[in-house]
């Protein structure tokens, strides 16, 4: 019989009571609970979807913290009205909306609830560095201490229940698709060590092994990555993984790719960063490791008593920057998506329109999408669980159907469709919004903005080397105008098959740190919204890149940049107030439309194709005022 949200809660309080080194026996009077698995990954497994079992929240994103009288979460504006609903018990838990004046921080909570000269305790593989310093240095000045957790007790609570940890094989990503060996990309890393004095590089994100090594997983659902660690020295690949996972295949690419790996198990790579750092290699050079601040704390602790380089590792750089191998295989597979999601909003206006019975609902769409795609040369699944939402759904920014909230798509609300796959040669991340009968003045006048926003940003003209951060005002303008809003980033960066959020980039309202700024070959997504709690959401996301732009001028030689597309599925015009737009934003959506008309035409030929390419057909029709 499941347990109750409160009878959890009620074990893991007798437990922290329990543990030792508490301040003066009491055990701890907090307890943080993160999202992520050891390597800070946004999408986890189930073995490691500790918040969500504690809590009842299932987005992707927020932190707990359970006190023996209180249980608190904190998570950003896409999940908001999600956490309401599903939060457990929902009057033990309360809500802090991130980014909301007046929120506090976590830290901020807890200097303001604890009683004097208490403990928060967390599991130090689980926070990142940055994060566990910034909580450890606030909670000090409180007179509070932060003590890591030897044992996770949540994992204790869970117990037999907690889902085992399924890891699958690890097989070899071609050279036809990653346009760099291996070998190539850790000469690259060497070289950067060498000029930052660094003896060791630490990658611990599970897309930098990934892509370094260019190899392929299925370890976490919906990423093509795989559990390990690989530390870089002056004359070895240390790769922690399980040996026998790597197919023979793998094993003879790495061998081609010129990596000789050392293996070592999965687990042993604290006690190896140990005996790094006492080691001779270090202290006679004087060099340093190379370990970012994202990874987490426990790593870093391993690493105590030499001296640490924290910036972005040179895997991360070269990740996000695509080669032109790279950059057509990712165009490829934008145009075989796109074909797949033309075939599937063709069949589905038609059933809308025609009531079959029994209608489509939010899951036999996603279904039926999801089949349109597997047709496709090169797929391998999905990239994320389709966001397939009607209606007031569409307000839950990351709303996954679910057979309790299954409804059925209809002439009468809007249509919110989020999704994506993974190809063999490339990621993709569309949205569209639909309105399959007559929609309100307010919803076509609230995606009209949302157009705008997007338009603006596409057709951007900027510095090279910007951060994305000042160019998100673009997208939000229009709406921002009459006083709308929306309360999630603006554009991601895109992996080349692997994660369909890369970092450290990215076009948001919140500077992001690490951002190296806007290159030509980084892929964002472009994903403006609107959302009316209880009502309708809107966001249309497409995904583009980075290139050269032609000005009128070339001041001191300065570069700029723009963005080409590389999704190209039709814009719903039924749902535009055409007076709302500009001559030049009316150019570029007819000449969007003509671009996917005749890039599209050559996947939707024959008796079986009929529809989607006369639906293509139809939606592509220039509009005027």
């Amino acid at each position: 019989m499941a347990r109750s949200g409160a009878m959890k809660l009620s074990q893991l309080r007798e437990l922290m009571c329990k543990v030792p080194n508490g301040a003066k026996g009491r055990g701890i009077q907090a307890l943080l609970v993160a999202s992520e698995d050891a390597h800070l990954s946004e999408y986890i497994t189930d073995h490691d979807k500790r918040r969500e079992f504690i809590s009842g929240f299932k987005g992707s994103l927020g932190t707990a913290v359970i006190t023996p009288k209180k249980a608190v979460l904190w998570t950003d504006g896409r999940y908001f009205t999600q956490a309401e609903t599903e939060l457990d018990p929902p009057d033990e838990w309360t809500l802090m909306k991130r980014g909301i004046s007046g929120t506090p921080s976590e830290e901020e909570w807890l200097v303001s609830e604890l009683p004097a000269n208490s403990t928060v305790g967390a599991d130090p593989n689980l926070l990142c560095y940055s994060t566990w310093m910034q909580l450890q240095m606030a909670l000090s000045a409180a007179g509070h201490s932060l003590l890591p957790l030897e044992e996770n007790l949540i994992d204790q609570v869970w117990g037999d229940e907690q889902p085992p940890l399924i890891l699958e094989p690890i097989v070899p990503q071609l050279l036809k698709y990653t346009g760099k060996k291996s070998g190539e990309k850790i000469a690259k890393c060497r070289a950067e060590m060498k000029d930052k004095h660094v003896h060791a590089l630490v990658i611990t994100c599970l897309d930098e092994i990934a892509y370094l090594l260019n190899l392929r997983g299925s370890d976490i659902p919906y990423n093509p990555v795989f559990f390990a660690y690989v530390i870089v020295t002056e004359s070895d690949v240390h790769f922690f993984v399980d040996k026998s996972r790597l197919t023979p295949e793998a094993e003879a690419h790495l061998d081609n790719e010129g990596v000789d790996a050392v293996y070592h198990p999965y687990d042993d790579v604290k006690a190896f960063l140990k005996q790094l750092v006492v080691g001779d290699a270090l202290k006679a050079n004087n060099q340093r490791i190379w370990i970012h601040n994202t990874a987490n704390y426990a790593l870093h602790y391993a690493c105590s008593g030499v001296q640490k380089h924290v910036s972005v590792t040179p895997t991360r750089l070269m990740q996000i920057v695509k080669n032109e191998v790279e950059i057509d295989s990712m165009k490829r597979a934008h145009l075989r998506d796109a074909a797949a999601l033309v075939k599937y909003f063709a069949w589905l206006e038609e059933k809308v329109k025609s009531n079959v019975e029994p209608p489509v609902t939010e899951i036999s769409g996603a279904t039926k999408l999801e089949e349109f795609r597997s047709e496709m040369e090169n797929f391998v699944g999905l990239s994320f669980p389709t966001i397939s939402s009607v209606g007031a759904h569409g307000a839950i920014v990351h709303y996954t159907p679910s057979a309790d909230t299954d409804v059925p798509i209809t002439d009468q609300e809007i249509y919110l469709c989020d999704s994506g796959a993974q190809y063999y040669d490339g990621t993709t991340d569309v949205t569209r919004t639909f309105h399959f009968g007559v929609p309100t003045n307010f919803q076509r006048e609230c995606f009209t903005r949302v157009f705008k926003g997007q338009t603006a940003l596409a057709t951007a003209v900027f510095p090279i080397f910007l951060k994305g951060n000042y160019l998100d005002t673009l997208a939000r303008k229009s709406l921002w105008d009459v006083g709308l809003h929306y309360l999630h980033g603006t554009g991601h960066g895109v992996g080349a098959y692997l994660n369909v959020h890369e970092g450290p980039n990215g076009i948001s309202w919140r500077p992001l740190p690490d951002d190296p700024g806007v290159q030509p070959g980084i892929f964002f997504s472009n994903e403006p919204g609107f959302y009316e709690d209880g009502q309708f959401g809107i966001r249309l996301e497409n995904v583009q890149y980075a290139v050269p732009a032609n000005t009128s001028y070339h001041h001191r030689d300065l570069q700029f940049l723009t963005f080409e597309p590389v999704t190209f599925v039709p814009i719903q015009t039924n749902l535009l107030d055409v007076s709302l737009l500009s001559d030049e934003e009316i150019k570029y959506l007819n000449n969007y439309h003509t671009r996917c008309l005749e890039v599209l035409q050559p996947f939707l030929q024959g008796e079986k194709n009929a529809q989607a390419l006369a639906w293509l057909e139809k939606e592509t029709k220039p509009i005027s005022r």
